[in-house]
């Protein structure tokens, strides 16, 4: 969320990030807003003062046998001006909320410039995509040849857009995860948490999923929401808290399935592993002082590519435009893995500095100084460290070979109890 300070400090530039994202200023509905919210506060606090003390004469008028009638009724009237007042700051209040919960952070100075992934900019490239004198098969051909990638079966039972995976394609799924969970804890200091994928209304609010993109969500018929992101219950982790400046950096990384109903995505990627309903992740979250999170997003980002390059994955770099970020990002960059199949790079990790846009909606704040009075809203970065199915997809279609099978990463061999290929299904 934004701060209300700066927005007043700043208008131009509230409008002007904005305005990067493709939408208009409100910095003028949101300072009439405030304006008349800091108008009835002020006229709250002078009632109450003339209350008082209109109150202090009504009792000094009966100490002394007069009538003070007059003095009651003036308060009475005043009791009623005051909850008339309160009522309309608690309404103009909320319509400040509202407004500033619905629009997204502001980009860095240096994010590139435009509306779509059309205007991200590539940094960099690492790994050469392999030249093959063979046809290349994508991740379905090769998975429902390998007979462990059913998508009619998952059909039957939960509709388009899931897959069941059986047998040793499970178990490289399930090595996969461990590999990047045991990477990200034992070389880069995450610590690994087992949070719950069932959350309050609260805690997408707090890292920016509502109110906008409710329609993107799973709702239980209790009121409670699966996570799109393993990144809500690790950045929630510290929601409503004070630390201490010793407490950070804080870094957590996480193994969980995430539900999105992909709302926004109809026609894309319909067939496959690429754009599901339920999927599975391990994300990176990071608490970190307003000064350290520039360089903490570098960090973060060199944990995901090392992933990449432990499987000797080929990828890009992508620093994503203003109008593609995500909501709460303030600057990202997309790690993006070469996928023959496609014969194209697809994303496979975002990796997004928020600064303080999370922390302020969720109450997330620490002491600078030990003993300090005051406190700051600590910053926040997430990113996926990576998406599970989508590196499955690229294990299969990086390491096809001419007969249909497929060799095992030499990063995973530890954790496939001995398969080093998988091989076509016999008929």
């Amino acid at each position: 969320m934004h701060d209300l300070k700066r927005i007043r400090e700043n208008p131009e530039a509230f409008d002007a990030g904005l305005g990067r994202r493709g939408l208009d200023g409100q910095s003028a509905a949101v300072l009439e807003l405030d304006a008349r919210n800091r108008g009835a506060l002020t006229k709250l606090q002078t009632l109450q003062a003339e209350r008082n003390e209109t109150s202090k004469k009504i009792g000094q008028v009966k100490k002394e046998g007069g009538d003070a009638a007059d003095l009651m009724a003036s308060v009475a009237a005043m009791k009623d001006e005051m909850a008339t007042l309160e009522d309309e700051q608690r309404a103009v209040s909320e319509q400040i909320k509202t407004v500033l919960l619905g629009l997204p952070n502001a980009p860095h100075a240096d994010v590139p410039e435009g509306l779509s992934e059309d205007d991200n900019v590539e940094l960099r490239r690492v790994g050469e995509p392999q030249q093959r004198n063979y046809e290349i098969k994508d991740h379905i051909a090769l998975g429902e040849s390998l007979g462990g990638m059913k998508f009619e079966a998952a059909a039957k039972m939960s509709g388009a857009r899931f897959t069941v995976l059986t047998g040793p394609l499970a178990r490289l799924e399930r090595a996969l995860a461990q590999f990047m969970l045991d990477t990200h804890t034992q070389e880069n200091g995450y610590t690994e948490v087992n949070p719950p994928v069932l959350v309050k209304d609260n805690a997408l609010l707090g890292t920016g999923q509502l109110p906008k993109f409710a329609d993107d969500l799973y709702k239980t018929q209790d009121d409670l929401w699966l996570i799109p992101t393993a990144e809500v219950s690790l950045t929630n982790l510290v929601a409503d808290s004070i630390l201490s400046a010793s407490d950070l950096p804080l870094r957590f990384t996480a193994f969980t399935p995430c539900f999105r109903r992909e709302a926004g995505a109809a026609g894309k990627d319909t067939r496959g592993m690429i754009r599901q309903h339920q999927f599975e992740k391990v994300e990176m979250v990071s608490i970190v002082a307003p000064d350290q999170s520039a360089e903490e997003l570098d960090r973060m980002t060199a944990c995901a590519e090392g992933i990449l390059q432990k499987l000797e994955l080929p990828y890009r770099v992508m620093a994503l435009s203003a109008g593609d970020m995500g909501f709460g990002a303030h600057r990202t960059y997309d790690l993006e893995v070469w996928l023959p199949g496609q014969d194209l790079y697809r994303e496979i990790s975002s990796c997004s500095n928020c600064q303080d846009f999370q922390a302020l909606r969720m109450g997330a704040r620490y002491k600078p100084e030990e003993g300090a009075k005051g406190t700051t809203p600590v910053h926040t970065l997430n990113g996926s460290g990576l998406a599970v199915g989508r590196t499955l997809v690229a294990v299969l279609e990086n390491y096809q070979q001419a007969d249909g099978s497929v060799v095992v990463p030499q990063a995973l061999k530890p954790y496939m109890g001995g398969i080093e290929t998988l091989s076509p299904a016999a008929n």
